[in-house]
């Protein structure tokens, strides 16, 4: 199997707390290497404690042992790190319609402290016309926010 249809088959990998979207296209899946015998996958966690990168790993070797690959290594990196503008845009549309406001900026345009944006798009309705519940949402990642418009409640994927 080549480095390609591995990546191929890892992209398959939904993440664990946000189903909708690939390890892939959140931007965690680095890099694919053959180093002798062994298959390396090198991953870069969304946050240095994030829970999900145990089942991640997990994920991983046993995808890639089920279609034949038996020694499997998964590496993580934190440098450089994570950040939202690794987010591919079908990713974004595919937070918009399970309901999570993705990142409208890119990391240069965050606030410092928070890394919440100015204005947030109510990802249900569009309205620009929310307001910030609390810093933290379903997740570390994530402000939980609320539309004024729609009245639904909302995560925002918090840049960074």
């Amino acid at each position: 199997m080549t480095t390609k249809e591995v990546r191929t088959l890892l992209s398959q990998i939904p993440d664990p707390e946000i189903p909708v979207i690939s390890i892939e296209e959140l931007g965690i899946l680095r890099d694919v290497n053959f180093i002798n015998d062994e298959c390396v996958i090198t991953i870069t966690p969304t946050y240095s404690g994030c829970p999900a990168m145990k089942a991640i790993e997990q994920d991983i070797v046993a995808l890639l042992k089920e279609n034949g690959i038996e020694k499997v290594k998964v590496k993580s990196v934190f440098s450089p790190a994570w950040t939202t503008d690794w987010l591919t845009e079908i990713a974004k549309e595919k937070l918009r319609k399970y309901g999570i406001s993705p990142p409208d900026k890119t990391t240069s345009d965050k606030s410092v402290l928070t890394g919440i944006q100015k204005t947030v798009k109510c990802p249900r309705c569009s309205s620009e016309n929310t307001e910030l519940v609390s810093q933290f949402g379903s997740t570390a990642c994530k402000a939980l926010y609320k539309c004024k418009d729609c009245l639904e409640p909302f995560d925002l994927f918090k840049c960074h």
